[in-house]
């Protein structure tokens, strides 16, 4: 009796540290916010919930976040499903660069992603033509840029456990391309597509640096409006009752995400190789290319914006980025923003690293009473709750002995490690449910200990996922705005911070090193996604 009870008392200490961070540095900051707005003299003010939602204003921004993230939804699904396939389900050279090229947008900044849309889409931007500086359909077009990849990796990876048998034996009995499509290949991945769909909703509808950078002040979700109440309106009840919302409309769509994935069983690989593209694939090889295109299109529109300086050409833009701008339009120069962006993803990666994966540890070993899926679902909550509202809780919440962290230095890392730490359980908690616990209770057997199993048997099967979710996190962080907005310094700010200053500077030289600052960014994230999708992890249970 006295191992069982041991093992009990390891995993509830084991689930002790994350859960204290998780309560600490999220749960603490939210709930902060949320009743400094509803109780802003001590008593509760609910009627305050009932006159925000009842504002015309707030009617606007509501309807804007809805229809624009199912608009954004359902054009990253159409886009991914094809390209998923592409990619997963047939065999050709390059098809790695690929993945990794699709991947690279849901890593980049968002401060970034606007810039290159606002830079494509400006009158004097390669498709100024189209007349769409300024409108939702930019905004539209932005966010399935920057979920593509969420519907490729999610659906894709459950495309490749598919038997193609199956369709081969409903095609031998004559039915037609689309009669297999409807009734056999459909029915086999819909969990996968439900999934990806309610994230990819999540993340369309609490986009922030996307909708701030594109939307000015004609357009607002609830993310940005958020934002606008709580720093230039100081509307603290206003801002609480967005964020509950929010929160509401975050755990519906969680619940959804993970009823589908347990509806979609284990993925398991192709029971034979995967075919080389033939005469009948042209059409989702040119669909995939177009779609590569698409996603490549702003970011090269971004670089060649960045080589520009006047009527000419060069690199007297990256020059700059050592200066502190027209007119010091800066604090501190651009290279010290990128040191300061450096050091503190690697603070934060390291965090979020050291808290997922002991969550990933205690999910994916699952006991009888053990509350593993709602552990695994609270650590999924900052997927979608603010990072606004994080980062603002923050400051009202951790700003008084004993936790009087404003003006620590890891203030920004820990937040920015709550952002990223549900990227880094869903990597790695799939990779550990796949050993097979056979293989400890061998090792076991054989006079090795509980950190010798767990070096030799889950280390060895986990690492490539360690690596990968220290990379995406890494790059998460070093992207992150909403919290960061908050609560990096003015003589220390992070990259995207900067970028986001920049082009709210007047003057060509500015908005040049704003280009060229979010090449560097991009750049940087795109390096480390190429060398996170060399690792080969499998990406099931990412999102």
């Amino acid at each position: 009796m006295a191992r069982p009870g041991l093992a009990l008392a390891t995993r509830l200490l084991l689930a002790a540290v994350p859960l204290t961070a998780l309560g600490l540095f999220f749960a603490y900051p939210v709930a902060g916010i949320l009743l400094r707005g509803l109780r802003p003299d001590g008593a509760w003010e609910l009627g305050a919930v009932i006159e925000v939602l009842a504002r015309e204003r707030v009617h606007r921004v509501l309807w804007f976040t809805l229809w624009s993230a199912a608009a954004g939804t359902t054009l990253a699904v159409v886009l991914g499903l094809p390209v998923a396939w592409a990619l997963h389900r047939l065999r050709f050279p390059g098809r790695d660069l690929l993945r990794a090229l699709v991947l690279v947008p849901f890593v980049l900044p968002t401060v970034v992603v606007g810039v290159a849309f606002r830079q494509l889409l400006a009158p004097s931007g390669p498709l100024g033509g189209l007349g769409l500086d300024g409108t939702a359909v930019a905004i539209v077009l932005a966010l399935a840029f920057f979920n593509v990849s969420v519907v490729v990796r999610t659906v894709g990876s459950f495309w490749e456990g598919h038997d193609p048998r199956r369709e081969e034996a409903a095609a031998a009995l004559g039915a037609s391309p689309w009669q297999v499509w409807w009734t056999v290949t459909l029915p086999g991945i819909r969990p996968a597509v439900v999934s990806a769909a309610s994230v990819v909703f999540l993340f369309c509808a609490t986009a922030f640096g996307v909708v701030l950078t594109m939307g000015g002040l004609r357009y607002a979700n609830v993310e940005t409006e958020i934002y606008l109440l709580t720093t230039q309106e100081l509307d603290l009840a206003g801002a609480a009752a967005l964020s509950l919302l929010q929160l509401a409309v975050v755990v519906g769509l969680l619940g959804v995400s993970a009823r589908a994935r347990r509806g979609s069983g284990p993925v398991a690989r192709s029971p034979r190789p995967l075919p080389r593209p033939g005469v009948r694939h042209l059409g989702v090889l040119a669909w995939t290319a177009a779609v590569v295109a698409f996603l490549m299109t702003p970011l090269v529109s971004l670089l060649v914006a960045s080589l520009r300086r006047g009527d000419g050409w060069g690199l007297q833009n990256y020059a700059a980025l050592a200066t502190t701008g027209e007119g010091n339009a800066l604090l501190v120069p651009v290279t010290r923003a990128l040191t300061t962006s450096l050091t503190v993803a690697l603070q934060a990666s390291a965090f979020a690293l050291l808290l997922g994966t002991l969550v990933a540890y205690l999910v994916s070993r699952p006991r009888r009473g053990s509350g593993a899926a709602v552990l695994d679902g609270l650590f999924m909550l900052p997927l979608g709750v603010s990072a606004v509202t994080v980062g603002f809780g923050f400051l009202i919440t951790l700003d008084r002995p004993p936790l009087d962290l404003r003006s620590a230095a890891l203030l920004v890392p820990v937040a920015q490690a709550m952002v990223a730490l549900p990227l880094v359980v869903r990597t790695v908690a799939p990779v550990l449910h796949s050993v097979d616990d056979r293989q400890r209770q061998a090792a076991a057997s054989l006079g090795a200990g509980p950190l010798r199993v767990l070096r030799t048997v889950d280390l060895a099967v986990a690492w490539r996922a360690l690596l990968a979710a220290a990379g995406f996190a890494f790059a998460v962080s070093l992207g992150e705005f909403g919290a960061t907005a908050f609560l990096a310094r003015d003589d220390d700010p992070t990259l995207p911070v900067v970028i986001y200053r920049l082009i709210g500077q007047p003057g060509a030289e500015n908005f040049g090193m704003a280009m060229a600052a979010s090449v560097v960014l991009a750049g940087t994230t795109t390096l480390v996604v190429l060398g996170v999708q060399r690792l080969r992890v499998g990406s099931a249970g990412a999102f």
